[in-house]
C-alpha cells in the first residue's frame, strides 16, 4: 500500500484517483499518521451492504419475538405520523 502525505495527495488527487480505480489502495498521512485510506468503492460497499442487512434481519428476528405485530400498514401509520 502506497502512503502519501495530504498536500501530496492534494495536489495529485486525479492522480490517485486513477490509482485507486486500477484496485490500488493508498494511505493518506498527516505529519506521518494515518488519516485516510483511498480504496475502490466496491471493496467498501459491499461489507458494509451484508453488515446493514444482517442488523435488518437480527431486528426483524427481535421484533416477531417480541410479538410487536408490526404489519407494512402500521409500519406506514407511524412514519406517516412522525411526519406531522
Amino acid at each position: 500500500m502506497r502512503e502519501v502525505g495530504a498536500f501530496e495527495a492534494k495536489t495529485h488527487l486525479s492522480t490517485l484517483l486513477e490509482a485507486v480505480e486500477a484496485g490500488e489502495e493508498i494511505m493518506i498521512t498527516r505529519r506521518g499518521k494515518p488519516v485516510a485510506l483511498l480504496v475502490p468503492v466496491d471493496r467498501v460497499q459491499g461489507p458494509r451492504r451484508a453488515v446493514a442487512l444482517d442488523r435488518i434481519a437480527a431486528l426483524r428476528q427481535e421484533l416477531q419475538a417480541a410479538g410487536a405485530g408490526l404489519t407494512p400498514g402500521s409500519i406506514l401509520t407511524a412514519r406517516d405520523e412522525g411526519r406531522r
